[in-house]
């Protein structure tokens, strides 16, 4: 009777086993048991994965003989892009290589360049040992393919020198989904929206905004917009503006248009100063005095609901450095790095997904940004200078000897002051109930207010401006600061900026996922060093050695009885 139970049990065991095994195979599902979600894929993602019918094929060149830190980058990858393979109807093709594996250094260098003209960046780490140092380079980058397009993914988000490894590398675990489903989704449906940085005021240059506008180009259809010749057709298919710096005062006529563009659901970037001060003026000229820019805007932004005021801040606290000469020596003029007040690093707002995990933003002579109650638009502010700041009304002098001045902190106690701000919702009309200007034949729409859409001011010119090489004239990386060898969020931010306007899906929500970083204590994995050497290598000796003479003295007990 008992065999037959047992024959009973194994059966059912076995029958259950071929069960589950039947309807795994027709109806899918993944159990994630981890506190912070973190294999599990966001509803998007797992319908554009289900709704596509392309072959895909993704090409993750983070592998080989990889640094620490940069492993669980490497874990992460494999363990999301398994899940995409897993929930997608189509075939995912999942290749990983090493780029640069058996390569001598100029074959590296050759190779590491031509991935740079395709968007696929390498990045040298250099890690503590306890020997020392250690250099390698990686490239954390991948290739998303599918129905002959192809799109560079940076896995590395948000590098910063100064930051610690893990933290960055902790970011960009965080930001995987996102960065992967947003690049998939424009392979898939090819829909390239059109960007346009307005340069009929006297904007910043082709060269200031070369990284910005190249970087843009990888994805999304960038050129120049000239306010004074462009059409209602020609502003009809824009979905994006961007103003970057403008020092001519604005016609009547540009914000006619300007205004249209929004009224039709146009989404506008405004990166505007309201003052004229320049640290190169301060070098050549000996100093400035630092007075209001008139761009003829006021109006138009008081009507969408902000007003960027005229002033500088200056932030002793949180700010970059500036390259400063003290003297000859030899015959060469000698250059010291100090802080420069009046460009604060402005810190982005921690709930808002269009700033979240972002680095500090660099700006150059900000003013503070306010908001006006305009009823249908919400507004948020996205970027904020520290608690301990000052500002100064205008008009103010400026001299390089500033920066030995002896500060009083007791001046600089004051709250956050706002540089940018978010606006949201349906934008009144600038010039309803007004006469058509210069130039406007026809009325190009008579709404009185405009469909849903966005905008973000920001009371600083600088913030998408990359440097110049005094060298050869070329543009460094935007948010890249040469003279202290600094990477700020300058960069992310536009990236982020332009995906949130021009994705209706709103995937950059998938940046608030959060990963929870344990590391072990390197302080306690030092002090402890030889216990734990000790409980994982003698340890299981010893206890093989005495099971073994238990084995022993417990079979000579049973059979000597």
């Amino acid at each position: 009777m008992a065999k037959n139970k047992n024959w009973i049990n194994l059966i059912t065991i076995v029958a259950a086993l071929i069960l589950l095994n039947v309807i795994g195979h027709y109806y899918f599902h993944r159990f994630d048991f981890t506190a912070d979600k973190r294999f599990t894929l966001s509803e998007k993602t797992k319908a554009l994965l289900i709704k596509n019918q392309k072959p895909i094929t993704i090409t993750v060149f983070l592998d080989g003989q990889l640094p620490p830190a940069f492993k669980r980058l490497q874990a992460g990858v494999k363990d999301l892009l398994s899940d995409y393979k897993a929930y997608s109807n189509a075939e995912v093709k999942l290749v990983y290589v090493d780029p640069l594996a058996g390569l001598t250094t100029e074959e590296q260098d050759t190779v590491i360049y031509n991935m740079a003209q395709d968007g696929i960046e390498a990045t040298r780490t250099t890690l503590k040992t306890e020997s020392g140092t250690t250099e390698k380079i990686v490239v954390p980058a991948a290739v998303i393919e599918a129905d002959g397009k192809q799109m560079p993914v940076k896995l590395l988000q948000n590098y910063n020198v100064a930051g610690g490894y893990e933290e960055n590398i902790n970011r960009s675990i965080e930001n995987l989904e996102y960065t992967f489903t947003s690049s998939l989704k424009k392979v898939i449906n090819g829909y390239n929206p059109r960007i346009g940085f307005t340069e009929s005021n006297e904007e910043l240059t082709d060269l200031q905004l070369e990284d910005a506008r190249v970087t843009l180009a990888n994805n999304y259809i960038v050129g120049r917009v000239d306010l004074n010749s462009i059409t209602k057709e020609g502003l009809d298919k824009l979905n994006m503006m961007i103003i970057a710096k403008p020092k001519k005062p604005f016609t009547e006529t540009e914000k006619y248009k300007i205004n249209y563009f929004v009224m039709n659901g146009g989404r506008v970037l405004w990166s505007i100063d309201q003052n004229n001060a320049d640290l190169e003026n301060l070098r050549t000229q000996n100093g400035q005095l630092a007075t209001a820019r008139d761009l003829n805007l006021d109006d138009m932004l008081f009507m969408y609901g902000a007003r960027v005021n005229y002033n500088i801040i200056a932030d002793p606290a949180n700010n970059a450095e500036i390259p400063v000469s003290t003297g000859d020596v030899g015959g060469q003029n000698q250059m010291q790095l100090v802080p420069w007040i009046y460009y604060p690093i402005l810190l982005p707002d921690t709930v808002h997904s269009v700033v979240k995990k972002l680095d500090g933003v660099k700006s150059e002579f900000p003013s503070t940004v306010d908001t006006i109650g305009i009823k249908g638009v919400s507004k948020s502010y996205i970027l904020s200078t520290s608690p301990y700041n000052k500002v100064f009304n205008l008009p103010k002098p400026f001299s390089l000897q500033m920066v030995a001045e002896q500060l009083n902190p007791q001046e600089f106690q004051s709250t956050p002051q706002h540089v940018g701000l978010m606006l949201e919702g349906n934008f009144p009309s600038v010039f309803a109930g007004r006469p058509l200007p210069a130039g406007i034949v026809q009325p190009f729409t008579n709404a009185m207010s405009s469909k849903p859409t966005k905008m973000i001011v920001i009371g600083d010119g600088d913030i998408f401006k990359n440097q110049i090489s005094e060298k050869d004239g070329s543009a460094f990386p935007l948010g890249f600061d040469r003279y202290s060898q600094r990477t700020f969020g300058n960069k992310a931010l536009l990236l982020n900026i332009v995906d949130y306007f021009t994705d209706d899906d709103n995937l950059i929500s998938l940046r608030n996922k959060e990963v929870k970083i344990r590391l072990l204590d390197k302080a306690k994995i030092k002090l402890d060093k030889t216990k734990w050497q000790f409980i994982n290598v003698v340890a299981p000796l010893l206890l093989l050695i005495f099971f073994a003479i238990f084995q022993h003295y417990y079979r000579k007990y049973k059979y000597a009885k």
